[in-house]
């Protein structure tokens, strides 16, 4: 019974505190800040010697300041880093550190790391399991509480050394580039005070990458020896950091800090961005057309403006109008797939002769770029039905609802697909595909049907 006690507390202190590491956190889809960001990434990633085609980029909708790789060769920045960064050269100096971490095989040290640090931890809980048992509740429960503390020194004495290997090659990457490394410098000694505040109030990122002052000096000699401290970045590449944290505070930010940072009489670019995408979240449209239609006059053949005003049209209940901007963001910036996905929802929308004909087009396109866009699936799903392809449009609902983890609803709809499908058929294969990866009997579906009762 003691051991069968033991094993059940460590079983739900582990869950517990997975449970507190873990956060209900969405990714945000933008083809200009994609766009953006990938115009910076890629390069660095060709000289790690990485395929970019093989990296993934993911934007996490989250104010805490961090930026790490997980889940494979996949880089995730939060929102919180990129409108608190004072330049791009210390947003693309945390790019080129996290593809070390790619490029280096940090992943599979630090799984190994993880596994020796927590080692301690288990112990501690253990013991104040035990404590507690014999009547110590207080010491019991100081011990385990001082669990994670234990297991996140154990793991950075192991990563200690990854960490500095990561500034050393990000100032490489950037040097080969010809580009500044100072931005890795600045991004340090600007977050320089979190080392000493205590664990709970450090950004996340120096929780994972804590800083200290001869992490920051070599880093900073390594910095200059590469001559290129002093380069500028070129303007184009201003205009994208400054046009990117206007759409993310315009987006993301209340509309009293909005106007605090872009006031009603700052006439540059950013301003009116970020002012036009407030308005439109406030469900002020007049304002809203009237900054968006001042930056086309200027910007006539910039797809994003086109996009914007698009989607202004369509979120007022104009969507018949909201056609012909979408179209035109296509005509800047042919193929991509967020944007015929924009344009598709329109035409769906409008539903004059020939729209839904156009809108599963422009759907299906998207889709060969992004075959794992669940949203673009709803939307082809909704167009198949209006035509009365019923069958197709179950399909395509399963599809939807497989990209997006819900097994219980790709199930139940690759099962009505099948019924009415005919046989031998892609469709019909692709939905008993569907069928049986998501079928409940098999075992590795089987906690995932649990949960879902």
């Amino acid at each position: 019974m003691p051991t069968r006690f033991l094993k059940g507390a460590l079983a739900a202190a582990l869950t517990a505190a997975a449970a507190m590491t873990a956060s209900a956190q969405s990714l945000i889809r933008d083809a200009e800040i994609e766009t953006t960001l990938r115009n910076w990434t890629d390069p660095i990633l060709e000289v790690a010697g990485l395929d970019p085609d093989d990296v993934g980029l993911y934007i996490i909708n989250d104010p805490e300041l961090n930026a790490f790789v997980a889940n494979g060769q996949r880089i995730h920045l939060h929102t919180g880093l990129l409108i608190a960064a004072d330049t791009p050269g210390q947003i693309k100096g945390v790019i080129a550190h996290e593809t070390c971490h790619i490029a280096c095989g940090h992943s599979i040290s630090r799984s190994r790391a993880a596994n020796v640090a927590s080692r301690p931890a288990l112990i501690s809980i253990g013991l104040g399991v035990l404590a507690m048992a014999a009547g110590a509740g207080d010491a019991g429960a100081a011990l385990i509480a001082s669990s994670q503390q234990f297991a996140a020194l154990n793991f950075f004495v192991h990563t200690r050394a990854e960490e500095a290997t990561a500034d050393a090659a990000a100032v490489s990457y950037l040097a080969q580039l010809g580009q500044s490394p100072s931005g890795i410098v600045d991004f340090f000694d600007k977050y320089r005070v979190q080392e000493v505040l205590s664990e709970s109030r450090r950004y996340p990122y120096f929780r994972s990458h804590p800083l200290a002052s001869d992490r920051i000096r070599t880093t900073r000699a390594l910095a200059e020896d590469t001559g290129l401290m002093d380069v500028e970045p070129d303007a184009q590449t201003v205009r994208e950091f400054e046009l990117m944290q206007a759409k993310l505070i315009g987006f993301l930010e209340p509309l009293a800090r909005v106007y605090q940072k872009y006031p009603r009489d700052d006439e540059s670019e950013p301003a009116r961005y970020a002012r036009a995408i407030a308005a439109m979240q406030s469900s002020d449209m007049t304002s809203a057309l009237s900054e968006i239609d001042s930056l086309l006059e200027e910007f006539p053949e910039n797809p994003y403006y086109w996009e914007l005003k698009g989607q202004a049209l369509f979120e007022m209940g104009r969507a018949a109008e909201s056609v012909e901007p979408h179209a035109k963001s296509l005509e800047y910036l042919p193929g991509h797939p967020l944007l015929l996905i924009n344009y598709g929802r329109s035409l769906i929308a409008r539903a004059d002769e020939g729209d839904l004909e156009a809108g599963e087009e422009a759907l299906r396109d998207a889709l060969i770029r992004e075959p794992d866009n669940s949203f673009a699936w709803n939307q082809l799903a909704s167009a198949l039905e209006k035509q009365g392809r019923r069958a197709e449009a179950e399909l395509a609902t399963a599809e939807s609802a497989y990209h997006i983890g819900d097994y219980q609803r790709a199930h139940i709809f690759a099962r009505r697909a099948i019924e009415d499908l005919e046989d031998g058929t892609s469709q019909a294969r692709r939905a008993n595909d569907i069928r049986n990866v998501t079928d409940p009997a098999l075992p590795e579906n089987q906690d995932y049907w649990r949960r879902r009762g």
